[in-house]
C-alpha cells in the first residue's frame, strides 16, 4: 500500500476535503453575556443553538481557543449513533428503568440531529445506514451475543442478529462471523456538520470569538488573555482539552483517537466489499476500530494508536505517528483485502474526553452558574446533541422559565466522579491497559476459546470500565 504521499495531521481529512473556515474575530476585550460557552465544539454550538431557539432574546457568547470544531467535532469519524458511555453504571446506581430512559432519549436524539440538519439546510452527508458492529473471532462473536442481549434488555427491540453469512452480504469483512445492527445510527462528515452549526447560530444572534483561548473559568467569569466574559451563566464544553483549563488537569483525561483515510476507491473494489448500505461500521475487539463509507466512496477507518501523552498533554495539528498510521492501515487490509493497493490519503490523530469512571455526564451547578458536559469517550456526535438540550433546559429551570423536563431526570444529570490519578500513574495505568487490549485481541485471533481474554477482563476492571 502507498503511504507516501499520505497527508499526516493538518487536523484531519474532513478539513482537507471541506477546507478551513474563515477566522472569526477574537474577543476584543471585556464583555458581558446572559451565557458564556467555553468551547466551538458540537456541545457548545448545540447548546448555543437550542438556548438561542427557545429565548431568542438571550445574549449569547462563544469562546473558541482555536476555531470551531478544531477538536474532536472536526476530527471523529462520523458516526452520529445512540451509543452513550456509562449507561451500564448509571443503571447500577438509579436503576435499570432510569438507564432505559437514558437510552431511549440516545434514540430519539439520532433522529433530532437528522431533523434540525435538514431544517436548517445543513448538508453534511448524512445517510441513516444503522450501525453494523461485527465479530470475526470466537470470543468475539461470544461477546457479541451477550452486547446484543444487553442491548434488547435496554429497550432497543429494532436490533437485529446476524450470522456471517448475512454478515457479509450487508459488509463482506473477511473472516466476519456475526453482527449486530441498530437502525439508531447514521454516517455523517464532521466538518460539515459542525460548520453548518456554527454558521446557524451565528444567524441566530449568537456571537462566536475564536483564537480565543479561555485559561481559567470562575463562577460569571470566562478569563481569556485578551478580557473576560462575565456571565450568570458559564458553560464548560471542551470535552478533550479540558486538561488546558485551570485547575482542571485531572479532571477528564484526553484520550488520543488515531484515523486514516483511503482514496475514493473504484468500483471494482466495492463489488467485493458491498457495504451498500453505508452503515457505520464498527467491531468488538478490546482495542476496537470504527469505519464508515464516505460519501465520495472512500473507507475512513479509526482506532487507538498513542493512547495518551504524559502529562494530558494534547496536540496541535493531529499528526500521527508512523507506526499508528501502519497499524490502521493492517487493520483495514485485515477486513477487506482488496484494498491492499489502495493509496492513504490522510492520516490524524484527535483527542476526546475520558472520565474516571467512563461516565458521560451534564450538570449545572445552581450556586454558582457554572456548567458543563461531557466525557463522551467518544460517542459525542449524538450525546453532545443531548447535553445541549439538557443544559438549557437545566438553565431554563434555574432561571424560573421551566420547572423539570424528562431530560433533566435523566441520570447522567449531576453525577459526579473522582478525579484521575496524578502522574506519573495515569500515564502507566493507561498505557497499560491498552497493551493488555492489544495483547488479548491478538490472543483472541489465534484462539479457539469463545471467552473473553482474562487479561482484557483485567484491565477493565483496573481502569473502572465496570
Amino acid at each position: 500500500m502507498n503511504t507516501v504521499s499520505t497527508v499526516n495531521g493538518g487536523i484531519s481529512f474532513w478539513y482537507t476535503d471541506q477546507g478551513t473556515p474563515p477566522a472569526r474575530e477574537p474577543l476584543p476585550g471585556d464583555t458581558t453575556a446572559d451565557v458564556c460557552i467555553v468551547g466551538g465544539g458540537y456541545t457548545g454550538l448545540w447548546t448555543a443553538y437550542y438556548l438561542k431557539k427557545a429565548v431568542p432574546f438571550l445574549n449569547i457568547t462563544v469562546l473558541e481557543a482555536k476555531f470551531c470544531g478544531y477538536g474532536a467535532s472536526g476530527r471523529n469519524g462520523g458516526w452520529l449513533y445512540n451509543g452513550i458511555a456509562g449507561r451500564d453504571r448509571y443503571a447500577k446506581l438509579h436503576g435499570h428503568e432510569a438507564a432505559v430512559r437514558l437510552q431511549q432519549a440516545m434514540n430519539e436524539t439520532v433522529d433530532e440531529v437528522v431533523r434540525v440538519a435538514a431544517e436548517e439546510d445543513i448538508d453534511a452527508d448524512i445517510h441513516r445506514g444503522g450501525v453494523l458492529e461485527v465479530a470475526y473471532t470466537p470470543a468475539q462473536l461470544a461477546r457479541l451475543k451477550d452486547f446484543h442481549s444487553v442491548e434488547i434488555a435496554f429497550g432497543e427491540t429494532d436490533r437485529v442478529l446476524r450470522g456471517a453469512r448475512e454478515t457479509c452480504e450487508r459488509v463482506n469483512v473477511t473472516g466476519a462471523v456475526g453482527s449486530t445492527w441498530t437502525p439508531h445510527g447514521a454516517r455523517l462528515h464532521p466538518v460539515k456538520l459542525v460548520q453548518g452549526l456554527a454558521a446557524t447560530v451565528e444567524a441566530l444572534g449568537v456571537t462566536i470569538h475564536e483564537s480565543t483561548p479561555v485559561t481559567e473559568i470562575k463562577p460569571k467569569h470566562a478569563h481569556t488573555p485578551y478580557g473576560t466574559v462575565r456571565a450568570p451563566y458559564v458553560l464548560r464544553c471542551t470535552e478533550g482539552f479540558t486538561a488546558n483549563l485551570k485547575g482542571q488537569r485531572r479532571t477528564w483525561l484526553p484520550m488520543n483517537s488515531s484515523m486514516i483515510v483511503t482514496e475514493p476507491l473504484p468500483p471494482s473494489v466495492w463489488d467485493t466489499i458491498g457495504w451498500d448500505g453505508r452503515e457505520t461500521l464498527g467491531d468488538m475487539a478490546h482495542a476496537y476500530m470504527y469505519a464508515q463509507r464516505t460519501a465520495d466512496d472512500r473507507i475512513a477507518l479509526g482506532g487507538r494508536g498513542v493512547p495518551y501523552r504524559f502529562g494530558s498533554a494534547t496536540d496541535n495539528d493531529g499528526r500521527t505517528q508512523p507506526a499508528t498510521v501502519e497499524a490502521l492501515r493492517e487493520i483495514l487490509v485485515r477486513f477487506f483485502p482488496t484494498t491492499a493497493g489502495a493509496r492513504i490519503d490522510h492520516a490524524w490523530s484527535g483527542v476526546l474526553g475520558v472520565p474516571r469512571d467512563w461516565c458521560a455526564t451534564v450538570t449545572l451547578d445552581r450556586s454558582t452558574g457554572l456548567g458543563w458536559a461531557g466525557g463522551y469517550v467518544g460517542s459525542g456526535v449524538a450525546t453532545t446533541n443531548l447535553a445541549a438540550r439538557t443544559l438549557r433546559d437545566l438553565i431554563q429551570q434555574d432561571s424560573g422559565q421551566s420547572g423539570p423536563t424528562e431530560l433533566t431526570e435523566l441520570p447522567w444529570v449531576g453525577h459526579k466522579v473522582r478525579r484521575w490519578e496524578p502522574e506519573p500513574f495515569r500515564w502507566i495505568g493507561v498505557h497499560g491497559m491498552y497493551a493488555a487490549y492489544r495483547a488479548a485481541d491478538r490472543r483472541e485471533l489465534t484462539s479457539p476459546r469463545a471467552g473473553t481474554d482474562p487479561v482484557a477482563k483485567v484491565a477493565d476492571r483496573l481502569a473502572g470500565r465496570h
